[in-house]
């Protein structure tokens, strides 16, 4: 059975205590309904739950999510998935800036448009944005894949290391030691793997990808001018 807790009178700690289990409660599948744009919904969730928020949400919603399958049926504020370690949330509108920034691993899906810093410093962390993404998005990103079906703001990738983007768009600019790089069969076939699990409906074909030259690993005089 499905449980519904109405957020009208605002008590988010209460939420968040009920879909942490911290009442006791071993129910699986949650609506929550008027969370009208409240801040920090369904954060710290452990278990493999099942939670639909219908409307918008506010600053980290999902923030460090491990397990639980969160569907944000609006819009959703700053850091969205921010420090996720598993599971998948998604967004069926627009998130705001610093989409799953630092986050570890799991799946994070906004279908409509992400704004700045999308991804910033991400460590694992798959991210699929059905539309574009604002500027130095996959700022220091580490590990995990960046998939862009739209366009990418300036300063895409700006001092990554290991994560990949895939672009189907294009960029307005690309940050410091990020680079297009070599598409193989491997790249298209992780990609579409991404998209199909995404539910979004794309070719790899049509991607381009791009990461890290490994010129800013070690500090070189001669690049001074790039840090």
């Amino acid at each position: 059975m499905m449980r519904e807790i109405d957020l009208t009178d605002g008590d988010i700690r209460q939420l968040n205590r009920i879909l942490q289990r911290r009442d006791g409660n071993q129910d699986a599948l949650f609506t929550v309904t008027n969370p009208m744009g409240r801040h920090s919904l369904a954060a710290g969730l452990m278990d493999d739950i099942e939670v639909q928020i219908k409307g918008h949400v506010g600053y980290y919603c999902a923030g460090m999510n491990k397990h639980a399958q969160i569907t944000v049926d609006g819009n959703a504020g700053v850091g969205v998935a921010e420090n996720m370690m598993s599971g998948c949330v998604r967004v069926k509108g627009d998130a705001s800036q610093s989409a799953g920034a630092t986050g570890h691993g799991g799946l994070l899906v906004v279908e409509g448009n992400a704004s700045s810093r999308c991804g910033i410093s991400m460590k694992g962390i798959d991210i699929v944005v059905q539309g574009s993404v604002g500027h130095n998005s996959a700022f220091m990103a580490q590990s995990g894949h960046l998939v862009i079906c739209g366009d990418a703001d300036d300063g895409l990738g700006d001092s990554i290391y290991e994560a990949v983007i895939y672009l189907r768009g294009e960029a307005r600019g690309l940050g410091a030691d990020c680079i297009e790089k070599e598409m193989t069969d491997e790249h298209r076939a992780t990609l579409q793997g991404l998209l199909d699990t995404a539910g979004i409906v794309a070719e790899a074909i049509d991607f381009r990808r791009y990461g890290s030259a490994r010129q800013l690993y070690n500090f070189k005089i001669d690049n001074v001018s790039a840090y």
